[in-house]
C-alpha cells in the first residue's frame, strides 16, 4: 500500500498541473492534508498553497463507488477531511497554477514543465513515512510530442528511462527532494567516481560543445569526490533549464535544479572558457557540492525538517559560505580554469564584500539567522544593513584555509573531519561544532579567531595572508568622486543611499529620480562625465523628483570609493611563497 499521486499536464498552455491524490484507508478516519510553506535550501516562507485551484475530495467505498466529501480548510495550507465508515481510500483532485520560472516552485507551458514536490504534493499528517508513488501522464500527442521526463525519483517497473510513467519514493521527504523536469529534453551523460551523471536540458539551445561540457563536469565532480573521499549516491541528475536571461540553482540529495541563460553553454571551438561558461560551471559546482554539505552534513536544525515553519540556524556562513569558496576552487582543481582566472574570481568576491557597507553592521551569524526575513527580501537599505553569508562566508573560508595551511593542515582536512563526525550520520551539527573541530585541529587561538569572524563584523586580514602565499592584493579606487548613491540599471532613479553619507545628509532618498546637476539635464551616460570634472569636497546642486514633486539639494562629493580588488601573483616570490602557493593552488603533483 502506498500514497499515490497522478500528475497530468493535459493543456500546457493553461499553465496548470492537474493532480489526483489517493490515500488508502482502513475505515472511518479523519485526515489532515498539508502543503509545505517553504522548500529546503531556500530559506523563505513562500506559501505554495496560494497556487492551488479547485480543490475537491471524495471517498472511494468498498464497492468502488465514490462519495463527495467536505474538505474543510483550517489554515492557509491545511485541509481536514473526515472519511466515512467503510471507505477504502480518500481521493483528492486539485489544480496548481504553474508559472513561476525559478527553480523553487512549478512551471508549465508548451515548451516545458517543471515542479518541486513541495508545490504539488499534499502531505498526509502521520503517514509521511509510508511509500509514495507518482504517475506522470504525458500531454496529448499533439501538445507534447517528443516530451520526456528527468528526475532522481526511482522508476517503477515498466517505466522507460526518461519516460512518463510511475515513479516511487520511500517516504514523503524523499518524494519532495526530487524535482521533475519534462519537455523535449536533451541529455548529456558523463561518469565520475564510477557513478553515472546526467544533465537533462530543457529550452532551445544553440549548438553547443556537448563533449566539453561532459568532460568539464566529469573533472569537477571527480574533484568533489576526491575532497570527501566518497560518493554518497548511486546516480546524479542535473536538471538544466535554459532561458534568454536567468540564473539560479537549488540543491537536492541526488539532483540539482539549475536555471541559466542559453549563452552560458560552451560553443564549438570556444577556446578559453567564456565568463558566462565559467559562471555556469561554478553553478554546477556549487549545487553539486551541496550533495555533501547541506543535504548530508547539515545544521542540527535541518536534521528533521518542519516544512510549515522557519528553521533557524546561525551556520549558513559555513554551509553556503564554504560552499561558495569551494565552488570556484574546484574549477581550478578540475583544470577547467587556471590560477590567474581563479584569482580574478576571488577578487570579484572580495570586491562585492568590501563595497557593501552592511558588512560593518551585521555579523555572519546574524545574517544566517535572519535569512528568513532579510536575504530573500532585499530592499533599498539592504546594502547598508546586511552582509551576504555567501560572499563574506567565502572570504572567511579563504582566510581560514590559508591559516590552516600555514599550520600544516587545511580547510579540506577540517571539512573532512566534520564529514566523518557528522555528515555520514546525517544527524546535523550544533552551532559550536565547527569551532570545536577547529580547536582540536589547530588549537584555541585559531578557533577564537573564527568565532570573532562569525560573531563580529571585522574584515578578514586577507591582504597580509595572501602575501605570504605569493599573491598581491591591490585596491583600485574609482576615477571620480563618490556620490554615495546607487542607481537602478540604466536610469537616474536612486536604488540605494549609503548610510551616514553626504547624499543622505543632502536629503536624497531611495526612489528619488535625479533630473539635473548644476542646472543641466543629467542622464546615466553623462553622470560620470559630470563628476569627473569636479573634485572631492565640491558641492553641486542637484534637482530631483520625489513622488512627483521637484526639489533641490546640495550634494557634497566624497573621495573616490573602492572600485575593485585585484589579485595577482607577486612579481618575485621567495621560496616560501612559491611552496605555499603550490600547496594551496597546485598544480597537482604527478
Amino acid at each position: 500500500m502506498s500514497i499515490e499521486y497522478t500528475v497530468r499536464c493535459d493543456d500546457p498552455a493553461a499553465h496548470e498541473f492537474l493532480v489526483e491524490m489517493e490515500v488508502p484507508l482502513a475505515g472511518e478516519e479523519t485526515l489532515l492534508l498539508r502543503l509545505p510553506v517553504w522548500i529546503p535550501g531556500s530559506y523563505l516562507i513562500r506559501e505554495f498553497a496560494r497556487r492551488f485551484l479547485e480543490f475537491a475530495a471524495e471517498a472511494v467505498l468498498a464497492d468502488g463507488s465514490a462519495r463527495l466529501l467536505d474538505a474543510t480548510k483550517i489554515d492557509k495550507c491545511s485541509w481536514r477531511i473526515i472519511a466515512p465508515r467503510g471507505a477504502r481510500a480518500l481521493r483528492c483532485r486539485y489544480r496548481v497554477w504553474a508559472f513561476d520560472p525559478s527553480v523553487r516552485e512549478a512551471w508549465l507551458d508548451a515548451q516545458r514543465g517543471f515542479f518541486n514536490g513541495t508545490s504539488l504534493f499534499l502531505r498526509v499528517e502521520g503517514r509521511s513515512g509510508e511509500e509514495h508513488r507518482v504517475r506522470l501522464v504525458a500531454p496529448s500527442a499533439s501538445r507534447g510530442a517528443g516530451w520526456r521526463v528527468a528526475t532522481a525519483l526511482e522508476r517503477a517497473e515498466g517505466t522507460p528511462l526518461w519516460g512518463f510513467g510511475e515513479y516511487r519514493a520511500p517516504d514523503y521527504d524523499a518524494l519532495i527532494d526530487a524535482p521533475v523536469l519534462m519537455g523535449p529534453l536533451e541529455f548529456v551523460e558523463c561518469s565520475a567516481g564510477g557513478v553515472p551523471h546526467t544533465v537533462a536540458i530543457a529550452g532551445h539551445a544553440e549548438p553547443f560543445d556537448r563533449a566539453r561540457l561532459a568532460a568539464d563536469l566529469t573533472a569537477i565532480c571527480t574533484s568533489a569526490h576526491e575532497l570527501f573521499g566518497e560518493v554518497p549516491f548511486e546516480r546524479y541528475v542535473f536538471l538544466l533549464t535554459l532561458t534568454d536571461e536567468g540564473y539560479g540553482g537549488l540543491e537536492h540529495s541526488e539532483s540539482a535544479a539549475l536555471l541559466v541563460a542559453r549563452r552560458d553553454l560552451p560553443w564549438p571551438g570556444m577556446g578559453a572558457p567564456s565568463d558566462e561558461y565559467v559562471r555556469l560551471l561554478g553553478l554546477f559546482s556549487h549545487e553539486y557540492f551541496h550533495a555533501w554539505v547541506v543535504k548530508r552534513l547539515k545544521p542540527a536544525a535541518f536534521a528533521s525538517y518542519d516544512l510549515f515553519a522557519e528553521h533557524y540556524t546561525r551556520l549558513l556562513w559555513l554551509f553556503e559560505g564554504w560552499t561558495s569558496y569551494y565552488d570556484e576552487l574546484l574549477l581550478l582543481r578540475a583544470g577547467v580554469i587556471e590560477v590567474p582566472r581563479y584569482l580574478n574570481l576571488l577578487a570579484k568576491t572580495a570586491t562585492q564584500v568590501l563595497t557593501s557597507p552592511g558588512r560593518l553592521r551585521q555579523s555572519l551569524a546574524e545574517a544566517s539567522f535572519d535569512a528568513w526575513i532579510k536575504f530573500y527580501r532585499p530592499d533599498e537599505n539592504s546594502a547598508n544593513a546586511t552582509v551576504s553569508y555567501y560572499a563574506k562566508g567565502a572570504l572567511v573560508a579563504l582566510a581560514l584555509d590559508l591559516q590552516l595551511r600555514e599550520r600544516g593542515a587545511s580547510l579540506d582536512a577540517l571539512l573532512r573531519a566534520l564529514w566523518e563526525r557528522h555528515g555520514r550520520s546525517g544527524k546535523g551539527i550544533g552551532e559550536e561544532a565547527p569551532f570545536a573541530a577547529l580547536h582540536d585541529m589547530a588549537g584555541p587561538r585559531l578557533a577564537r579567531w573564527l568565532e570573532s569572524m562569525v560573531y563580529g563584523t571585522e574584515d578578514p586580514p586577507l591582504a597580509a595572508l595572501l602575501r605570504r602565499f605569493g599573491v598581491q592584493w591591490r585596491e583600485v579606487m574609482a576615477a571620480v568622486p563618490d556620490t554615495e548613491l546607487r542607481f537602478e540599471r540604466e536610469s537616474m532613479r536612486v536604488a540605494a543611499v549609503r548610510r551616514a553619507g553626504s547624499a543622505e545628509r543632502a536629503g536624497i532618498a531611495p526612489r528619488d529620480e535625479l533630473v539635473a546637476i548644476d542646472g543641466f539635464k543629467v542622464t546615466p551616460a553623462q553622470w560620470e562625465s559630470v563628476l569627473r570634472r569636479r573634485g572631492a569636497g565640491a558641492k553641486v546642486p542637484v534637482h530631483a523628483f520625489r513622488e512627483g514633486r521637484l526639489y533641490q539639494a546640495l550634494l557634497e562629493l566624497a573621495p573616490p570609493a573602492l572600485e575593485r580588488v585585484e589579485l595577482t601573483p607577486v612579481p618575485r616570490p621567495n621560496a616560501s611563497q612559491r611552496a605555499r602557493l603550490r600547496a594551496w593552488l597546485g598544480p597537482k603533483e604527478g
